[in-house]
């Protein structure tokens, strides 16, 4: 193959690209211009053919409604479990067999604290003692 030749059609392969890129572009400007002017207000032929005409919907009133009643809950139809002790009455406290030991004996109530899963929870001091401990319903006896 001559020189010439390989340049002609190395031109000639340019030249394709460059054809195929316009008429790319050419499709993609008459989007442009078609999609233009279907916003505007102008529908051509083709467009009505294809998709139906647009009906524009007359706004409705809103209207508002009370929501369903609902019961109340009665406070006495929940039974309530109260502490089993009360501030300021003795108790014998038993301590747990795991864990840190601590001083089986008489302690005072000092304090009522909530529930922590089935059990309710106490602040109880010994008079031994400086500090006081806390302790569960299920640790402790009347004394």
């Amino acid at each position: 193959m001559s020189k010439h030749s390989v340049k002609t059609a190395g031109r000639s392969a340019k030249t394709t690209s460059r054809t195929a890129k316009k008429s790319a572009k050419s499709v993609r400007v008459t989007a442009k211009k078609t999609s233009a002017r279907l916003s505007v207000g102008k529908v051509t032929r083709a467009a009505r053919m294809i998709a139906p005409p647009i009906v524009p919907v007359k706004a409705t009133k809103m209207i508002r409604t009370l929501s369903p009643p609902v019961q109340p809950v009665a406070m006495h139809e929940l039974p309530m479990r109260l502490h089993k002790y009360q501030v300021g009455e003795t108790v014998y406290y038993t301590s747990p067999t795991f864990g840190r030991a601590a001083a089986t004996g008489s302690y005072i109530v000092v304090k009522l604290l909530p529930s922590e899963g089935d059990d309710y929870q106490y602040r109880i001091k010994s008079s031994g003692e400086a500090f006081e401990r806390v302790a569960k319903e299920s640790q402790l006896d009347r004394a």
